[in-house]
């Protein structure tokens, strides 16, 4: 039986100094790093306070989703070690520059955006889609000839 060799898998794991994001609680949406895994089902997490917010505390692997940074730290790491390590690899900036942060961006305009506000942008893509239609249409008409 021949198998096709498959593409290398690219699995986010829990491991200390993996960089998560809060996904349920009043936390949602802060970054935190996994400091030691307690059991197979919590994890022990560190902001850093000063950075995101979030000081060291226990957390279930649900209300957690991984990032793909990692950070290169101990086990059960101090607080200050943690916070020199962010500043050091700038993991706020790699987040930022990150489709997840910038579609997290986007969600989070689009949700404070006002009714008019909202009104204004579906006449935007109104406009938007008659030039497009408008365009394509006579490059059909110049493709037929």
């Amino acid at each position: 039986v021949f198998f096709p060799p498959m593409a290398p898998v690219t699995r986010k794991l829990v491991q200390i100094g993996r960089v998560a994001m809060v996904n349920y609680g009043p936390e949602t949406g802060k970054l935190v790093t996994i400091i030691n895994v307690i059991d197979g089902t919590r994890v022990l997490v560190d902001g850093p306070r000063s950075i995101t917010g979030i000081s060291r505390q226990s957390f279930p692997i649900k209300r957690l989703s991984l990032t793909s940074i990692v950070i290169n730290i101990t086990r059960d790491a101090s607080t200050t070690q943690l916070e020199k390590r962010w500043k050091e690899q700038d993991i706020m900036t790699k987040w930022k520059a990150s489709g997840w942060a910038k579609k997290q961006e986007i969600r989070a305009k689009r949700a404070g955006l006002s009714d008019f506000d909202r009104f204004k942008l579906s006449i935007a893509r109104q406009q938007k889609s008659k030039l497009i239609n408008k365009q394509f249409k006579t490059l059909k008409k110049a493709a037929k000839i």
